[in-house]
Protein backbone atom coordinates (compact mmCIF):
# COMPACT_ATOMS: atom_id res chain seq x y z
CA UNK A 1 0.00 0.00 0.00
CA UNK A 2 1.09 3.84 -0.66
CA UNK A 3 -0.87 4.97 2.60
CA UNK A 4 -2.81 3.35 4.99
CA UNK A 5 -5.76 6.29 6.95
CA UNK A 6 -6.58 4.88 10.49
CA UNK A 7 -10.17 5.64 11.07
CA UNK A 8 -13.16 6.76 8.43
CA UNK A 9 -14.45 9.66 10.36
CA UNK A 10 -14.87 12.65 7.91
CA UNK A 11 -12.07 14.00 7.97
CA UNK A 12 -10.05 10.32 7.60
CA UNK A 13 -12.26 10.01 4.74
CA UNK A 14 -11.63 13.48 3.09
CA UNK A 15 -7.68 13.01 3.34
CA UNK A 16 -8.67 8.79 1.90
CA UNK A 17 -10.07 10.34 -1.11
CA UNK A 18 -7.76 12.82 -1.94
CA UNK A 19 -4.57 10.31 -1.69
CA UNK A 20 -6.53 7.85 -3.97
CA UNK A 21 -7.63 10.42 -6.83
CA UNK A 22 -4.23 11.46 -6.71
CA UNK A 23 -3.30 7.53 -7.86
CA UNK A 24 -2.15 6.64 -4.41
CA UNK A 25 -2.77 3.09 -3.03
CA UNK A 26 -4.82 3.88 0.09
CA UNK A 27 -6.86 2.04 1.99
CA UNK A 28 -8.65 2.99 5.28
CA UNK A 29 -9.18 1.31 8.46
CA UNK A 30 -11.99 1.68 10.54
CA UNK A 31 -12.92 0.16 13.74
CA UNK A 32 -16.71 -0.09 13.92
CA UNK A 33 -19.07 -1.26 11.03
CA UNK A 34 -20.24 1.88 9.42
CA UNK A 35 -17.82 5.28 8.29
CA UNK A 36 -18.08 8.58 9.41
CA UNK A 37 -17.94 8.47 12.96
CA UNK A 38 -19.66 11.06 14.88
CA UNK A 39 -20.60 12.95 11.31
CA UNK A 40 -22.69 9.82 10.52
CA UNK A 41 -26.58 9.30 10.70
CA UNK A 42 -28.23 5.79 11.54
CA UNK A 43 -31.89 4.07 12.18
CA UNK A 44 -33.57 4.74 15.05
CA UNK A 45 -37.57 3.82 15.62
CA UNK A 46 -38.00 3.38 12.03
CA UNK A 47 -36.51 6.86 11.93
CA UNK A 48 -33.33 8.41 11.15
CA UNK A 49 -31.45 10.35 13.88
CA UNK A 50 -27.94 12.15 13.05
CA UNK A 51 -25.24 11.27 15.74
CA UNK A 52 -24.14 14.51 16.29
CA UNK A 53 -26.21 17.68 15.44
CA UNK A 54 -27.29 17.94 12.01
CA UNK A 55 -25.98 21.19 10.74
CA UNK A 56 -23.14 21.94 8.47
CA UNK A 57 -21.66 25.08 8.11
CA UNK A 58 -18.12 25.26 7.69
CA UNK A 59 -17.28 22.60 5.32
CA UNK A 60 -19.78 24.51 3.12
CA UNK A 61 -16.58 27.07 3.17
CA UNK A 62 -13.41 24.61 2.00
CA UNK A 63 -13.04 23.57 -1.57
CA UNK A 64 -13.76 20.05 -0.63
CA UNK A 65 -17.43 19.54 -1.74
CA UNK A 66 -15.83 20.61 -5.26
CA UNK A 67 -12.91 19.37 -5.60
CA UNK A 68 -14.09 15.66 -4.83
CA UNK A 69 -17.30 16.21 -6.83
CA UNK A 70 -19.34 15.32 -3.78
CA UNK A 71 -22.73 15.92 -5.67
CA UNK A 72 -22.18 13.64 -8.20
CA UNK A 73 -21.78 10.67 -5.25
CA UNK A 74 -25.08 11.73 -4.00
CA UNK A 75 -24.17 14.75 -1.67
CA UNK A 76 -27.42 17.23 -1.86
CA UNK A 77 -27.60 20.57 0.34
CA UNK A 78 -31.12 22.14 1.76
CA UNK A 79 -30.06 25.35 3.18
CA UNK A 80 -31.47 26.60 6.33
CA UNK A 81 -32.87 29.53 6.60
CA UNK A 82 -33.02 31.50 9.03
CA UNK A 83 -29.86 30.00 10.22
CA UNK A 84 -30.56 29.97 13.72
CA UNK A 85 -33.00 31.14 16.56
CA UNK A 86 -31.40 32.20 19.74
CA UNK A 87 -33.24 32.58 23.02
CA UNK A 88 -32.26 31.95 26.82
CA UNK A 89 -34.20 30.68 29.57
CA UNK A 90 -34.27 33.80 31.67
CA UNK A 91 -34.96 36.28 28.95
CA UNK A 92 -37.54 34.12 26.50
CA UNK A 93 -37.25 36.62 23.62
CA UNK A 94 -36.18 34.27 20.44
CA UNK A 95 -34.54 35.98 17.27
CA UNK A 96 -34.02 34.79 14.41
CA UNK A 97 -30.14 35.11 12.59
CA UNK A 98 -30.59 34.86 8.58
CA UNK A 99 -27.38 34.51 6.30
CA UNK A 100 -29.00 37.47 5.26
CA UNK A 101 -27.24 40.84 7.12
CA UNK A 102 -30.15 42.81 6.55
CA UNK A 103 -32.71 40.45 7.50
CA UNK A 104 -31.52 40.08 10.43
CA UNK A 105 -31.68 43.70 11.08
CA UNK A 106 -35.37 43.66 10.02
CA UNK A 107 -35.97 41.30 12.84
CA UNK A 108 -33.55 42.77 15.21
CA UNK A 109 -35.36 46.29 14.58
CA UNK A 110 -38.74 44.52 15.73
CA UNK A 111 -37.86 42.29 18.35
CA UNK A 112 -35.01 43.97 20.20
CA UNK A 113 -34.71 47.43 18.83
CA UNK A 114 -32.29 48.59 21.70
CA UNK A 115 -29.40 46.28 20.19
CA UNK A 116 -29.88 46.97 17.10
CA UNK A 117 -26.42 49.17 16.57
CA UNK A 118 -24.57 47.02 18.91
CA UNK A 119 -25.16 44.57 15.88
CA UNK A 120 -23.97 46.72 13.33
CA UNK A 121 -20.71 47.64 15.44
CA UNK A 122 -20.33 44.06 15.91
CA UNK A 123 -20.76 42.89 12.40
CA UNK A 124 -17.97 45.69 11.34
CA UNK A 125 -15.53 44.25 13.77
CA UNK A 126 -16.30 40.73 13.35
CA UNK A 127 -17.48 39.68 9.69
CA UNK A 128 -13.75 40.29 8.51
CA UNK A 129 -12.40 38.31 10.95
CA UNK A 130 -14.63 35.18 10.42
CA UNK A 131 -14.35 35.41 6.45
CA UNK A 132 -9.98 35.71 7.22
CA UNK A 133 -10.12 32.71 9.76
CA UNK A 134 -12.78 30.98 7.35
CA UNK A 135 -9.64 31.22 4.38
CA UNK A 136 -6.86 30.68 6.46
CA UNK A 137 -8.18 26.71 7.47
CA UNK A 138 -8.03 26.30 3.83
CA UNK A 139 -5.01 25.65 3.92
CA UNK A 140 -2.06 24.44 6.15
CA UNK A 141 -0.96 27.26 8.36
CA UNK A 142 2.35 28.84 7.84
CA UNK A 143 3.47 32.59 8.74
CA UNK A 144 3.75 33.09 5.00
CA UNK A 145 0.41 31.78 4.35
CA UNK A 146 -1.18 33.77 6.64
CA UNK A 147 0.50 36.68 5.84
CA UNK A 148 -0.30 36.40 1.91
CA UNK A 149 -3.90 36.07 3.27
CA UNK A 150 -4.56 38.92 5.14
CA UNK A 151 -2.51 41.17 2.32
CA UNK A 152 -5.30 40.11 -0.31
CA UNK A 153 -8.23 41.08 2.30
CA UNK A 154 -6.24 44.27 2.82
CA UNK A 155 -5.32 43.44 6.61
CA UNK A 156 -9.15 43.28 6.92
CA UNK A 157 -9.90 41.64 9.91
CA UNK A 158 -6.33 41.17 11.40
CA UNK A 159 -6.78 43.36 14.41
CA UNK A 160 -9.90 41.83 15.52
CA UNK A 161 -8.69 38.76 15.79
CA UNK A 162 -5.59 39.17 17.12
CA UNK A 163 -7.30 41.70 19.59
CA UNK A 164 -10.13 38.72 20.72
CA UNK A 165 -7.99 36.54 20.75
CA UNK A 166 -6.04 37.21 24.06
CA UNK A 167 -9.52 38.65 25.68
CA UNK A 168 -12.17 36.47 26.61
CA UNK A 169 -15.15 35.79 24.60
CA UNK A 170 -17.36 37.14 27.39
CA UNK A 171 -16.13 40.26 27.02
CA UNK A 172 -15.88 40.53 23.88
CA UNK A 173 -19.88 39.73 23.52
CA UNK A 174 -20.26 42.47 26.54
CA UNK A 175 -19.03 44.89 24.64
CA UNK A 176 -21.57 45.09 22.04
CA UNK A 177 -24.94 43.92 23.60
CA UNK A 178 -26.78 44.77 26.77
CA UNK A 179 -28.58 41.64 27.04
CA UNK A 180 -28.35 37.61 27.44
CA UNK A 181 -31.01 37.62 24.89
CA UNK A 182 -28.01 38.46 22.69
CA UNK A 183 -25.27 37.54 24.56
CA UNK A 184 -25.77 34.16 25.92
CA UNK A 185 -26.81 32.37 22.67
CA UNK A 186 -23.05 33.64 20.64
CA UNK A 187 -21.87 31.80 24.04
CA UNK A 188 -23.50 28.77 23.78
CA UNK A 189 -22.70 28.28 20.27
CA UNK A 190 -19.33 28.79 20.92
CA UNK A 191 -16.64 28.52 24.38
CA UNK A 192 -19.67 26.26 25.62
CA UNK A 193 -19.37 24.33 22.60
CA UNK A 194 -15.63 23.75 23.05
CA UNK A 195 -16.14 22.61 26.67
CA UNK A 196 -14.79 26.03 28.25
CA UNK A 197 -16.04 28.76 30.27
CA UNK A 198 -16.81 32.37 28.18
CA UNK A 199 -15.19 33.87 30.91
CA UNK A 200 -11.91 32.17 30.25
CA UNK A 201 -9.18 34.41 28.91
CA UNK A 202 -8.04 33.15 24.94
CA UNK A 203 -11.26 32.16 23.79
CA UNK A 204 -12.69 35.63 22.44
CA UNK A 205 -12.68 34.03 18.84
CA UNK A 206 -15.65 32.10 20.18
CA UNK A 207 -18.15 35.69 19.71
CA UNK A 208 -17.29 35.46 15.91
CA UNK A 209 -20.42 32.64 16.10
CA UNK A 210 -23.32 34.97 14.80
CA UNK A 211 -20.46 36.61 11.88
CA UNK A 212 -19.98 33.07 10.78
CA UNK A 213 -23.31 32.68 10.19
CA UNK A 214 -23.51 35.40 7.80
CA UNK A 215 -20.42 34.37 5.63
CA UNK A 216 -21.38 31.04 5.27
CA UNK A 217 -24.95 29.25 4.90
CA UNK A 218 -26.04 26.77 7.58
CA UNK A 219 -26.76 23.40 5.48
CA UNK A 220 -28.30 20.35 6.39
CA UNK A 221 -27.61 17.12 3.92
CA UNK A 222 -30.68 15.04 2.34
CA UNK A 223 -31.13 12.18 4.60
CA UNK A 224 -29.02 13.40 7.04
CA UNK A 225 -25.54 14.30 8.29
CA UNK A 226 -24.11 10.99 7.46
CA UNK A 227 -24.76 11.77 3.56
CA UNK A 228 -21.56 13.85 3.89
CA UNK A 229 -19.30 10.90 5.05
CA UNK A 230 -21.34 8.61 2.17
CA UNK A 231 -20.58 10.88 -0.27
CA UNK A 232 -16.93 10.90 1.01
CA UNK A 233 -16.89 6.63 0.30
CA UNK A 234 -18.49 6.77 -2.78
CA UNK A 235 -15.76 9.20 -3.85
CA UNK A 236 -12.87 7.77 -2.60
CA UNK A 237 -14.12 4.38 -4.17
CA UNK A 238 -14.37 6.08 -7.61
CA UNK A 239 -10.57 6.62 -7.41
CA UNK A 240 -10.24 2.79 -6.28
CA UNK A 241 -9.59 3.29 -2.73
CA UNK A 242 -10.50 0.63 -0.21
CA UNK A 243 -12.23 0.07 2.94
CA UNK A 244 -11.47 -1.94 5.92
CA UNK A 245 -14.46 -1.68 8.79
CA UNK A 246 -14.75 -3.90 11.78
CA UNK A 247 -10.58 -3.88 12.01
CA UNK A 248 -9.00 -2.69 14.72
CA UNK A 249 -4.87 -1.08 14.92
CA UNK A 250 -3.15 -2.50 17.30
CA UNK A 251 -0.01 -0.89 16.75
CA UNK A 252 1.64 1.57 14.04
CA UNK A 253 5.30 0.19 12.87
CA UNK A 254 8.51 1.58 12.61
CA UNK A 255 11.68 0.74 11.08
CA UNK A 256 15.08 2.52 11.86
CA UNK A 257 13.71 4.95 9.15
CA UNK A 258 10.87 5.86 10.11
CA UNK A 259 6.91 4.27 10.01
CA UNK A 260 6.68 1.09 7.85
CA UNK A 261 2.57 -0.05 8.19
CA UNK A 262 0.42 -1.14 11.31
CA UNK A 263 -0.30 -4.37 12.98
CA UNK A 264 -4.18 -5.12 13.49
CA UNK A 265 -5.96 -6.77 16.69
CA UNK A 266 -6.35 -9.88 14.65
CA UNK A 267 -2.16 -9.87 14.86
CA UNK A 268 -1.91 -9.21 10.53
CA UNK A 269 -0.07 -6.28 9.18
CA UNK A 270 -0.13 -3.99 6.64
CA UNK A 271 2.82 -2.43 5.27
CA UNK A 272 3.20 1.24 4.44
CA UNK A 273 5.65 4.19 4.42
CA UNK A 274 2.55 6.13 4.84
CA UNK A 275 0.31 6.18 7.97
CA UNK A 276 -2.03 9.16 8.54
CA UNK A 277 -4.08 8.90 11.93
CA UNK A 278 -7.98 10.23 12.09
CA UNK A 279 -7.90 9.36 15.45
CA UNK A 280 -7.42 10.82 18.91
CA UNK A 281 -3.54 11.86 19.25
CA UNK A 282 -2.91 10.21 22.81
CA UNK A 283 -3.71 7.19 21.32
CA UNK A 284 -1.88 7.14 17.93
CA UNK A 285 1.44 8.32 19.94
CA UNK A 286 1.65 7.20 23.49
CA UNK A 287 -1.01 3.71 22.50
CA UNK A 288 -0.19 2.49 19.10
CA UNK A 289 3.52 4.21 18.72
CA UNK A 290 5.90 0.96 18.60
CA UNK A 291 9.18 1.23 18.10
CA UNK A 292 9.73 4.71 17.45
CA UNK A 293 12.56 6.10 16.17
CA UNK A 294 14.65 8.32 18.96
CA UNK A 295 13.81 11.54 17.16
CA UNK A 296 9.78 10.49 18.79
CA UNK A 297 11.20 10.35 22.19
CA UNK A 298 10.17 13.82 22.72
CA UNK A 299 7.31 13.51 20.90
CA UNK A 300 5.77 10.99 23.00
CA UNK A 301 6.56 12.13 26.31
CA UNK A 302 4.44 15.34 25.45
CA UNK A 303 2.03 13.31 24.73
CA UNK A 304 2.34 11.07 27.39
CA UNK A 305 1.42 14.37 29.66
CA UNK A 306 -0.81 15.88 27.89
CA UNK A 307 -3.79 15.89 29.81
CA UNK A 308 -7.24 14.50 28.53
CA UNK A 309 -10.67 15.82 28.91
CA UNK A 310 -13.79 14.37 29.49
CA UNK A 311 -16.41 14.65 27.33
CA UNK A 312 -19.36 16.84 28.17
CA UNK A 313 -21.96 16.74 25.59
CA UNK A 314 -25.09 14.38 25.07
CA UNK A 315 -27.79 14.02 22.65
CA UNK A 316 -31.23 12.64 23.22
CA UNK A 317 -33.01 11.56 19.68
CA UNK A 318 -36.89 11.38 19.87
CA UNK A 319 -39.61 10.37 17.31
CA UNK A 320 -42.48 12.20 17.57
CA UNK A 321 -46.38 12.83 15.97
CA UNK A 322 -45.86 16.81 15.59
CA UNK A 323 -43.21 19.44 15.27
CA UNK A 324 -43.03 21.74 18.94
CA UNK A 325 -43.23 25.67 18.60
CA UNK A 326 -41.79 27.90 21.21
CA UNK A 327 -44.43 29.58 23.12
CA UNK A 328 -42.46 32.59 22.73
CA UNK A 329 -42.36 32.50 18.67
CA UNK A 330 -46.17 32.92 18.69
CA UNK A 331 -46.39 36.43 18.85
CA UNK A 332 -47.55 39.65 16.80
CA UNK A 333 -44.13 40.96 16.57
CA UNK A 334 -42.35 37.15 15.62
CA UNK A 335 -45.41 36.49 12.85
CA UNK A 336 -44.87 39.91 11.14
CA UNK A 337 -41.02 38.24 9.87
CA UNK A 338 -43.26 35.93 7.98
CA UNK A 339 -40.75 32.69 8.52
CA UNK A 340 -41.05 29.32 10.48
CA UNK A 341 -38.98 28.84 13.18
CA UNK A 342 -39.15 25.37 13.42
CA UNK A 343 -36.77 24.65 10.78
CA UNK A 344 -34.26 26.05 12.18
CA UNK A 345 -31.59 25.02 15.17
CA UNK A 346 -32.90 27.16 18.21
CA UNK A 347 -30.18 27.72 20.83
CA UNK A 348 -31.76 27.84 24.25
CA UNK A 349 -28.93 29.70 26.48
CA UNK A 350 -28.15 29.81 30.22
CA UNK A 351 -27.22 33.77 31.75
CA UNK A 352 -23.61 34.31 31.38
CA UNK A 353 -23.26 33.34 35.19
CA UNK A 354 -24.91 30.67 34.74
CA UNK A 355 -22.54 29.16 32.14
CA UNK A 356 -19.64 29.86 34.28
CA UNK A 357 -21.07 27.73 36.90
CA UNK A 358 -22.15 25.32 35.16
CA UNK A 359 -18.62 24.96 34.36
CA UNK A 360 -17.70 24.48 37.83
CA UNK A 361 -20.60 22.39 38.25
CA UNK A 362 -19.54 20.36 35.17
CA UNK A 363 -15.68 19.49 36.60
CA UNK A 364 -17.86 18.37 39.71
CA UNK A 365 -20.00 15.95 37.95
CA UNK A 366 -23.14 17.77 38.00
CA UNK A 367 -25.60 19.72 35.56
CA UNK A 368 -27.24 22.67 35.69
CA UNK A 369 -30.61 22.93 36.37
CA UNK A 370 -30.99 24.36 32.82
CA UNK A 371 -28.08 23.21 30.60
CA UNK A 372 -27.54 25.01 27.52
CA UNK A 373 -29.32 23.17 24.64
CA UNK A 374 -29.16 23.23 20.76
CA UNK A 375 -32.47 21.68 19.36
CA UNK A 376 -33.76 21.14 16.07
CA UNK A 377 -36.47 19.09 13.93
CA UNK A 378 -34.83 18.09 11.00
CA UNK A 379 -37.93 16.45 9.23
CA UNK A 380 -39.43 19.99 8.93
CA UNK A 381 -36.86 20.70 5.96
CA UNK A 382 -36.38 16.70 4.98
CA UNK A 383 -39.30 14.45 5.56
CA UNK A 384 -37.34 11.70 4.41
CA UNK A 385 -35.55 10.89 7.48
CA UNK A 386 -39.06 9.95 9.17
CA UNK A 387 -42.16 8.15 8.07
CA UNK A 388 -45.18 9.70 7.32
CA UNK A 389 -46.57 11.09 10.21
CA UNK A 390 -43.91 10.93 11.98
CA UNK A 391 -40.58 13.61 13.24
CA UNK A 392 -37.26 13.68 14.69
CA UNK A 393 -36.25 15.67 17.69
CA UNK A 394 -32.73 16.34 18.32
CA UNK A 395 -31.81 17.78 21.51
CA UNK A 396 -27.96 18.19 22.08
CA UNK A 397 -27.44 19.15 25.73
CA UNK A 398 -23.92 21.02 27.00
CA UNK A 399 -21.64 20.95 30.06
CA UNK A 400 -23.22 17.09 30.66
CA UNK A 401 -20.06 15.47 32.13
CA UNK A 402 -18.74 12.38 31.46
CA UNK A 403 -17.74 11.68 35.28
CA UNK A 404 -21.63 12.57 36.01
CA UNK A 405 -22.44 11.74 39.98
CA UNK A 406 -24.32 8.90 39.97
CA UNK A 407 -23.12 7.90 36.41
CA UNK A 408 -25.55 7.61 33.10
CA UNK A 409 -27.16 4.33 33.60
CA UNK A 410 -29.82 6.26 34.26
CA UNK A 411 -32.27 8.31 32.00
CA UNK A 412 -33.33 10.51 34.69
CA UNK A 413 -30.96 13.37 34.24
CA UNK A 414 -31.49 13.02 30.16
CA UNK A 415 -35.41 12.80 30.95
CA UNK A 416 -35.35 16.04 32.74
CA UNK A 417 -33.93 17.80 29.87
CA UNK A 418 -36.77 17.04 28.17
CA UNK A 419 -39.42 18.20 30.75
CA UNK A 420 -37.00 21.59 30.74
CA UNK A 421 -37.65 22.14 26.95
CA UNK A 422 -41.33 21.32 27.15
CA UNK A 423 -41.90 24.06 29.59
CA UNK A 424 -40.93 26.33 26.26
CA UNK A 425 -43.14 25.02 23.88
CA UNK A 426 -46.88 24.21 23.52
CA UNK A 427 -48.76 21.91 26.34
CA UNK A 428 -48.54 18.28 25.27
CA UNK A 429 -45.00 18.23 23.70
CA UNK A 430 -43.99 15.16 25.87
CA UNK A 431 -47.37 13.03 24.78
CA UNK A 432 -46.26 13.67 21.02
CA UNK A 433 -42.91 11.33 21.70
CA UNK A 434 -43.19 7.65 20.58
CA UNK A 435 -39.61 6.62 21.40
CA UNK A 436 -36.80 8.31 22.85
CA UNK A 437 -32.57 7.36 23.46
CA UNK A 438 -30.00 9.28 24.85
CA UNK A 439 -26.23 9.68 23.76
CA UNK A 440 -24.10 10.72 26.80
CA UNK A 441 -19.98 10.64 27.09
CA UNK A 442 -20.30 7.38 28.25
CA UNK A 443 -21.81 6.33 25.62
CA UNK A 444 -19.43 7.80 22.65
CA UNK A 445 -16.74 6.14 24.79
CA UNK A 446 -18.11 2.71 24.12
CA UNK A 447 -19.52 2.99 20.56
CA UNK A 448 -17.46 6.25 18.81
CA UNK A 449 -14.14 4.79 20.72
CA UNK A 450 -13.62 8.13 22.05
CA UNK A 451 -11.50 8.12 25.59
CA UNK A 452 -14.16 9.80 28.22
CA UNK A 453 -16.34 10.57 25.66
CA UNK A 454 -14.32 13.49 24.52
CA UNK A 455 -12.58 14.16 20.89
CA UNK A 456 -9.98 16.54 21.26
CA UNK A 457 -10.01 19.43 19.55
CA UNK A 458 -7.55 22.08 18.19
CA UNK A 459 -8.34 25.03 20.06
CA UNK A 460 -7.38 28.37 18.67
CA UNK A 461 -7.83 30.09 15.19
CA UNK A 462 -4.60 30.40 12.83
CA UNK A 463 -2.96 32.48 15.53
CA UNK A 464 -2.81 29.74 17.78
CA UNK A 465 -1.66 27.98 14.92
CA UNK A 466 1.48 29.56 14.72
CA UNK A 467 2.36 29.04 18.88
CA UNK A 468 0.94 25.75 19.26
CA UNK A 469 3.13 24.07 21.98
CA UNK A 470 2.32 20.71 19.84
CA UNK A 471 3.55 21.37 16.25
CA UNK A 472 2.14 18.32 14.94
CA UNK A 473 -1.20 19.69 15.12
CA UNK A 474 -0.75 22.33 12.91
CA UNK A 475 2.00 20.68 10.49
CA UNK A 476 -0.15 17.21 10.33
CA UNK A 477 2.96 15.74 9.82
CA UNK A 478 5.27 14.34 12.82
CA UNK A 479 8.81 13.40 14.24
CA UNK A 480 8.46 10.20 12.78
CA UNK A 481 8.81 10.20 8.87
CA UNK A 482 5.74 8.96 7.57
CA UNK A 483 3.33 9.76 10.27
CA UNK A 484 1.04 11.98 10.07
CA UNK A 485 -2.72 13.03 11.78
CA UNK A 486 -5.58 14.85 11.16
CA UNK A 487 -8.90 15.16 12.12
CA UNK A 488 -10.67 17.60 14.98
CA UNK A 489 -7.34 17.42 17.33
CA UNK A 490 -5.70 19.51 14.47
CA UNK A 491 -5.91 22.59 13.24
CA UNK A 492 -8.32 24.43 12.46
CA UNK A 493 -11.05 22.08 14.73
CA UNK A 494 -13.82 20.09 15.64
CA UNK A 495 -16.93 20.11 14.11
CA UNK A 496 -18.29 18.86 10.21
CA UNK A 497 -15.16 20.91 8.35
CA UNK A 498 -13.32 18.50 6.56
CA UNK A 499 -10.18 21.28 5.86
CA UNK A 500 -8.10 19.37 8.47
CA UNK A 501 -8.16 16.10 6.49
CA UNK A 502 -7.75 18.17 3.31
CA UNK A 503 -4.91 19.79 4.70
CA UNK A 504 -2.92 16.74 5.87
CA UNK A 505 -4.01 15.45 2.02
CA UNK A 506 -1.69 18.26 0.56
CA UNK A 507 1.39 17.71 3.35
CA UNK A 508 1.06 14.24 2.25
CA UNK A 509 0.88 14.62 -1.24
CA UNK A 510 3.86 17.38 -1.35
CA UNK A 511 6.34 15.54 0.89
CA UNK A 512 5.95 12.96 -1.49
CA UNK A 513 6.02 14.80 -4.43
CA UNK A 514 2.85 13.92 -6.09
Amino acid sequence: MDAIVIGAGHNGLVTAAYLAKAGLRTVVLEARPTVGGTAASEPFAGATVNICNCDHLTVRTTPVIDELDLGSHGLRYLDVEPAQINTTWRDPRPWPIFHDVDRTIEALNVLHPGEVEGYRRYLKAALPAARLLLDAASEPPTLGGLTRKAMDKRMRGVATLFHWSRRSAADVIRSFFTTDAMRAPAMAVGPMVWGISPEFAGSGLGALTYALRHVATVGRPVGGSGALPDALLAAYRSHGGQLRVSTRVSSILCDNIGVCGVTLTDGSDIRSSVVISACDPHRTFVEWLSNAPTQADDLIQRWRTVPHSQGYESKVDAVMTSVPRLRATDTPQFERLGIDPTAATTAIAPSLADMDLGYRLMNEGRVLARPAMLVNVPTVLDPTMAPPGSHVLSLEAIYTPYEFTGGWASTAEPARWLEEYSHLVQDGFLDTITDWRVMTPASYETEFNLPKGHATSFAGGPLAALRNKNPELTRYETAVPGLYITGAATFPGAGVWGASGRNAALVVLAAHGT
